[in-house]
């Protein structure tokens, strides 16, 4: 499996940015497709983005799309979550998951995730 650590939540206003990483330890991470949820109280987790293990590929959900922008960096094995237009419904706590196979592939249920992080708190105030 792969550690996941998530850093970069907190309390922006509405319209703000704020950039979430992932740091990934374990396994090799280039073959490791990652990718972001999040949960808000009451509520189930639910798929924000993903991105495939070489990068190549990111899917959205519709929510946050032409908002989000999901990327890694090989070489500090993260992947990060820019958030820019932050809306009120964006608050939430923001998980970063993965999910190690030999497919280069994007992954939208959390069943589908073996590894998971502790979340981050993203807060958005009006």
């Amino acid at each position: 499996q792969v550690q996941l650590v998530e850093s970069g939540g907190g309390l922006v206003q509405a319209g703000g940015s704020l950039r979430l990483s992932c740091a990934a330890s374990g396994r090799t991470f280039s073959s490791t497709n990652m990718g972001w949820f999040r949960q808000a109280p009451g509520k189930e987790r639910d798929f924000v983005a993903a991105i495939s293990g070489s990068g190549g590929s990111t899917y959205y959900a519709d929510s946050v799309k032409g908002r989000f922008t999901i990327s890694r960096d090989k070489a500090k094995n993260t992947v990060n979550l820019q958030m820019n237009s932050l809306r009120l419904e964006d608050t939430a706590v923001y998980y970063c998951a993965a999910r190690t196979d030999p497919y280069d592939i994007i992954w939208t249920k959390s069943r589908n995730y073996d590894s998971w992080g502790q979340g981050t708190q993203v807060t958005v105030s009006s």
